[in-house]
């Protein structure tokens, strides 16, 4: 899907991604791009990824990131690891971009996750936090829901969630993806 140098930006949000490893490149263990968040700019929402491992290190700018109840506010040379199952969410807290490395271990499906989102927002399909409207995302977050599910709310609850949505979903013509990937199909828009 994506190759070492491809970018990919969510104007909404303010992120833009720049692939240094892909999945593909290293077989499915990681993915490590550079990040780049305009000031104001955040991730869409906190999130957990129950089975991969994120590391932030920061190069530049002043990144505030929420892990667990923990706040904290990072700098040039800081790093920090977000372990499997733990709630998360990051924004630019400076007056500067901010940019970071972050490293997904393993990879799984975090690279079309990344495209459907950022993809759906450059096309005007999400609300003025980067997300979905909840039909169309409860077919996205099945998909994927090795890669990203909520805080919060039990794990079993979400699923059951995602199980009656899907389908209203997908009758409606959303697909779990939505990229710019010349040849394949994208659902209708919506």
């Amino acid at each position: 899907m994506f190759h070492a140098g491809d970018q990919i930006e969510n104007p909404v949000t303010g992120e833009r991604l720049v692939f240094h490893e892909t999945a593909a490149e290293t077989k499915g263990e990681r993915v490590v791009f550079e990040t780049i968040v305009q000031p104001g700019g955040s991730v869409a929402a906190a999130h957990v990824h129950p089975f991969q491992t994120e590391r932030f290190e920061v190069l530049a700018g002043t990144l505030g990131m929420r892990r667990g109840k923990e706040k904290v506010e990072l700098r040039a040379g800081d790093t920090v690891t977000v372990e499997p199952g733990t709630a998360h969410k990051f924004w630019n807290a400076g007056d500067d971009e901010v940019r970071f490395v972050c490293t997904v271990t393993p990879a799984l499906q975090f690279e079309r996750l990344i495209a459907t989102m950022y993809t759906l927002a450059a096309a005007g399909k999400t609300n003025r936090k980067g997300m979905p409207n909840p039909v169309r995302l409860a077919v996205i977050a099945n998909h994927h829901f090795d890669d990203v599910r909520l805080p919060k709310i039990p794990h079993w609850l979400q699923k059951l969630g995602l199980m009656l949505g899907a389908p209203a979903g997908r009758l409606l013509g959303y697909g779990p993806t939505f990229d710019p990937i010349p040849g394949e199909l994208a659902p209708a828009a919506a």
